[in-house]
């Protein structure tokens, strides 16, 4: 399990549904990929975006193969801007939610930068993964009861964008 950061500075979470759109036609438009390189993209507020399908491998523009890998990342850039507690705790739902999915161990979790000469998931991040706080965080969520993850679509998911977007939730 991969943890990325987008390294885009996220000024107001009103800017997330935009920014994920954004990613995505950078992504398919620019790189020529299917799709989002990543699995999942976790706003400042712990709201989830969906990219890629999880049976799907992801993407990357550096030099390692995520093939294999469940890819979370976080929105914002994290050499530049504290990580909000918020977006953490989703990231560790997610986390817990992929270790049970896919029958693999906490232990697994890695930052982008461990993969590969980058920076990602920022300095700010990374502290939670090299110091083993985000794995233990994850094994305590695993121990609770994973999380589901289940897609919001139609009206309801229009109406949660436009949520965000005026900073209600």
């Amino acid at each position: 399990m991969t943890v990325h950061h987008t390294a885009a500075l996220l000024d107001t979470n009103r800017n997330a549904p935009a920014r994920v759109r954004q990613h995505q036609r950078f992504h398919i438009d620019d790189r020529g990929w299917p799709d989002l390189a990543y699995h999942f993209i976790v706003d400042a507020r712990g709201h989830v975006y969906e990219g890629r399908p999880v049976t799907a491998a992801g993407d990357t523009g550096t030099n390692y193969d995520p093939t294999g890998h469940f890819l979370v990342c976080a929105e914002g850039d994290f050499n530049r801007q504290g990580i909000p507690a918020a977006q953490v705790a989703t990231v560790v739902d997610l986390l817990a939610w992929g270790s049970i999915h896919f029958g693999v161990d906490a232990s697994t979790i890695r930052g982008h930068r461990d993969w590969a000469a980058t920076s990602c998931p920022g300095d700010d991040f990374y502290p939670l993964i090299s110091d083993g706080r985000l794995e233990q965080a994850v094994r305590d969520r695993v121990a609770a009861g994973a999380p589901s993850v289940s897609v919001l679509c139609g009206d309801p998911a229009s109406q949660m964008v436009a949520d965000i977007e005026a900073g209600i939730i």
